[in-house]
């Protein structure tokens, strides 16, 4: 067991074990951005930070079916800051909540040496939540958009070179068009945080410990490239088309990578945390 699982294991919540925790008609998520874990400052610009660490965030909210609406943001701000560098981190968090229609509403600041961003975000449900927990033998499994470009980057940036200020690594692109019209059809979804095996393997194993007959063998960049944010779901194989022609009228490319059978999935990828 990695130390996040052990952790996570001492709380007793039903809620836990999902991308958000639903309450009545809300979604309540968290995620943490930190400095030489997530990102490292000569990657990326202020605003670039503070965008992205509201992205993954909102990548959580629409995974579940919800609308983000409220967001409170906390942050370690180191102490060489400047109020120029400030302003820049603060205008980047309004720039993407004015773009997707949410009020930041609060927080808590605090000094530290390095540049931590903790975002707590409260959405609404857009229909039924879409769970983790409900896949069933015979669905097909899917993703959304292309993966392993954000592996690629990030593998680019550790080497010390360049990419683009739109690249998938610097600014995730969600897919919230079509889960808010495709997940009443849905039956289990996650978003893609930590690699496609990763985030497969827990989606499976909260539907009870299911696994995957694979379509096509896929290379190993595309199972394990983490900071996708792409979408993972399963639907009832009875409704292809159904699902293909709400992904065509999103424009959004989706792959179906095999069914759910009874068998135990394992893992392909190293664990990223701890």
């Amino acid at each position: 067991m990695s130390k996040e699982a052990f952790f996570i294991s001492n709380f007793s919540s039903q809620m836990i074990g999902d991308d958000g925790a639903v309450i009545g008609k809300q979604v309540y998520s968290k995620d943490l951005f930190c400095e030489d874990i997530h990102f490292k400052r000569a990657w990326m610009s202020l605003p670039q930070i503070a965008e992205k660490s509201m992205l993954v965030n909102f990548s959580d909210a629409i995974a579940m079916n919800a609308k983000p609406k409220w967001a409170m943001i906390g942050v370690v701000i180191p102490k060489q800051f400047s109020y120029a560098e400030l302003n820049e981190l603060a205008q980047g968090f309004q720039n993407v909540a004015k773009a997707y229609g949410i009020e930041i509403i609060g927080g808590d600041t605090t000094a530290g040496k390095k540049l931590m961003i903790s975002i707590s975000v409260i959405s609404e449900l857009q229909g039924k939540a879409l769970y983790r927990k409900n896949a069933k033998v015979g669905d097909f499994v899917a993703f959304t958009g292309a993966l392993g470009n954000s592996y690629k980057e990030l593998t680019k940036l550790l080497r010390g070179g360049h990419i683009g200020k739109a690249s998938r690594f610097m600014k995730p692109d969600l897919k919230a068009k079509f889960i808010y019209k495709a997940a009443k059809h849905l039956n289990a979804g996650m978003d893609i945080s930590d690699g496609l095996s990763k985030d497969l393997s827990r989606l499976l194993k909260a539907s009870g410990n299911l696994g995957l007959h694979v379509k096509h063998t896929m290379p190993k960049r595309t199972l394990c490239s983490g900071e996708e944010y792409e979408m993972l779901f399963t639907f009832d194989a009875r409704k292809k088309k159904l699902i293909e022609r709400i992904a065509k009228q999103s424009r959004t490319k989706m792959t179906i990578i095999g069914k759910v059978v009874r068998k135990r999935y394992a893992c392909r990828c190293k664990e990223h945390h701890f």
